[in-house]
């Protein structure tokens, strides 16, 4: 059984169908690589690297260079393709004003925000755009073409200009990749299926921040309520059929 999922015509310009077939849990996704974009989410020192935001407050990152791996290798699948990329790049203004004051549960929830507090150091370090921590991972630099957009809460929907971009380009299909699969991930996949898009996370290319029952929790949750779930070897090779 499979979702045929919205997107373009079946034929291109030229004739050939360019629809490829996605196998996923709970069922395999037919769709276009041309209307579907491939996110990465907040790939950034705060959350990928030794010395970063996730690390200094305490959580492992130790799988993050695995997902890395696996992101790049979808990543290159999906330019090949025409897929939109699109990146996330997750924090705030210097002087922290987009995170919200005490009235905000952002100032009382942020991880990063009560690091900086518990170890004043740090202060004005963690994900504070310009700094090497809000910055993207050097091995997965975007390219011309690519898309960034910087979000200030957990959800990329929030805030943001993602829903018109996404709308303007026909776009109704995210595959998502990054860190943090419990966090980010799962609160853009969430908020994206309440407007009607059809997200995918490929789980070998995101990583948790937390224990890892808390990847499997989080896997669980999308696929049996909010999405489906797939991984990069099947993404590669469902895009390989657009070259045949």
């Amino acid at each position: 059984m499979s979702i045929d999922l919205p997107g373009a015509a079946p034929l291109d310009d030229a004739g050939i169908a360019r629809r490829v077939t996605l196998p996923a849990r709970p069922e395999a996704l037919v769709l276009d690589p041309r209307q579907s974009a491939l996110i990465v989410v907040d790939m950034q020192n705060a959350y990928a690297s030794k010395g970063g935001y996730l690390d200094l407050a305490g959580f492992d990152i130790g799988g993050a260079q695995a997902a890395i791996e696996r992101i790049a290798l979808a990543l290159t699948a999906a330019r090949a393709a025409g897929m939109t990329i699109i990146y996330f790049q997750n924090g705030w203004d210097a002087d922290y004003v987009e995170a919200g004051g005490p009235a905000s549960p952002n100032y009382h929830k942020s991880n990063a925000l009560k690091t900086m507090r518990n170890r004043p150091e740090l202060a004005g370090s963690l994900l504070a755009k310009g700094g090497w921590d809000y910055a993207l991972i050097d091995e997965l630099a975007p390219q011309p073409g690519d898309i960034v957009i910087p979000k200030p809460r957990y959800s990329a929907f929030f805030n943001t200009q993602l829903d018109s971009i996404l709308r303007g380009r026909g776009i109704r299909t995210l595959v998502f990749t990054g860190i943090a699969t419990n966090v980010c991930v799962e609160s853009t996949l969430r908020d994206g299926f309440f407007l009607e898009y059809f997200g995918i996370v490929l789980e070998d290319a995101t990583h948790q921040a937390g224990p890892e029952f808390v990847q499997r929790a989080a896997l669980y949750n999308i696929e049996t309520f909010f999405g489906w779930v797939s991984n990069v070897g099947d993404f590669c090779a469902a895009l390989n059929q657009t070259a045949s």
